[in-house]
């Protein structure tokens, strides 16, 4: 197969490359960093240089391709996220459509079946609407729980002040995604022969409350009985812009960790429980603990 990757070489994208050549597909790796292009063909793929913003160079990446997996690449340069996720999104639906491929893999998030309250998820919602308009493709928006490694962005917290804190915790159930597990789910659905037009899959690597979370964590880095407290969302948001986050993102920020301590953002994935991955927190932990004590 002709397999089309986006998001560079990033957590998730170059695991999904590696996959596939080795299972001896023609992969091209789309990438906005032509100093990627030798690591890119390292891996035994082409790599396509060019920005997501012009749809012209999408257009012509996407010909030819039996499927494609689309990606909004995280950029906090944009204030307005919601927006920015609108744009390449709609970029992808144009390259899709007008190129003519009929096989699209999306990495959206879990809380995507919510069209309020979940901040930056709200852009995932966006571009799962925008390409389930498509006519003649057939598409897997997939679904994973909270990223792994957001969990490095509390080391510095931990340092400073010896707990973890944030406008969600304590008895806060988490459903968690290693870049191991979501990668395997995107190369399995991008090689399948879709009996769908529309699917939802979500993946999971483990689930555990916050509590849980950083007892694991404290153990990992010497520091037994972590915790990880509760803030308001003021609080939460004060913190954020304390610490240079701009008060726009901020606020998605705390939508989108708000909806994890309501049980909104898990609605719809404790209705399709998929099998657990294999990285639990217990393996995480020790990625956690290399980055901790290298910081």
């Amino acid at each position: 197969m002709k397999i089309v990757i986006t998001g560079s070489l990033g957590h998730i994208s170059k695991l999904v490359a590696q996959a596939l050549v080795q299972k001896g597909h023609s992969v091209t790796v789309i990438s906005s960093n032509a100093q990627k292009q030798e690591e890119i063909e390292a891996l035994g793929a082409k790599a396509a240089i060019g920005s997501l913003e012009n749809v012209n160079f999408l257009i012509s990446a996407f010909k030819d391709a039996d499927a494609v997996y689309c990606m909004i690449p995280p950029n906090f340069s944009e204030l307005n996220q919601v927006e920015y996720y609108k744009k390449i999104g709609n970029n992808y639906a144009q390259a899709i459509q007008q190129s003519g491929v009929k096989r699209i893999v999306h990495l959206s998030s879990w809380g995507a079946h919510l069209d309020k309250g979940t901040g930056i998820i709200l852009g995932s919602h966006n571009v799962e609407t925008m390409l389930n308009r498509l006519q003649d493709a057939s598409i897997t928006h997939i679904r994973p729980g909270s990223y792994y490694y957001n969990l490095l962005g509390f080391i510095s917290m931990i340092k400073s002040v010896d707990f973890i804190g944030a406008n969600y915790g304590g008895d806060d159930k988490i459903v968690w995604a290693h870049p191991i597990d979501i990668s395997a789910a995107v190369a399995e659905e991008l090689e399948k022969t879709p009996t769908e037009t529309r699917k939802v899959r979500y993946v999971a690597s483990d689930e555990r409350t916050a509590s849980e979370t950083a007892l694991v964590l404290g153990n990992a880095i010497s520091k037994p009985g972590l915790q990880w407290l509760t803030f308001t969302d003021e609080q939460a948001k004060k913190g954020m812009e304390q610490n240079g986050i701009p008060a726009s993102i901020a606020s998605d920020l705390v939508d989108l960790n708000a909806s994890i301590h309501s049980g909104a953002m898990g609605e719809d994935y404790k209705l399709n429980k998929p099998a657990m991955g294999k990285i639990k927190v217990e393996d995480f932990a020790k990625e956690f603990a290399d980055a901790f004590y290298k910081g």
